[in-house]
């Protein structure tokens, strides 16, 4: 199976379950409580890994929030493994910054 391959319905759930993040087989996302001046430095360094991945995620930042949500658009807005690749990078940047997961 192919980064960009669409998962199963099972899969996602299971990855999910185990990764922290929500969703479904179209979009999966984590919410996170942060402050702004540290969600701006983390959202630096998911830049450049998404930039390394060629993959883009939705990226939302607000006064002590921080929401990020993927779905990979050149395989018709459904979750692949480069979402789950990118999330796991995600997540030990965030944690780096103190993120915490609401």
């Amino acid at each position: 199976m192919g980064l960009r391959d669409p998962l199963p319905a099972e899969e996602v759930k299971w990855r999910l379950a185990s990764s922290g993040w929500s969703g479904d087989t179209n979009e999966i996302s984590k919410n996170y409580s942060i402050d702004y001046d540290s969600a701006m430095r983390a959202v630096t360094e998911i830049a450049q890994v998404a930039i390394e991945l060629e993959h883009r995620p939705d990226i939302d930042i607000r006064w002590d929030h921080l929401r990020i949500a993927m779905t990979t658009h050149t395989a018709g807005d459904v979750v692949t493994e480069l979402d789950f690749l990118l999330a796991a990078r995600i997540n030990e940047i965030t944690e780096k910054h103190g993120a915490v997961t609401t």
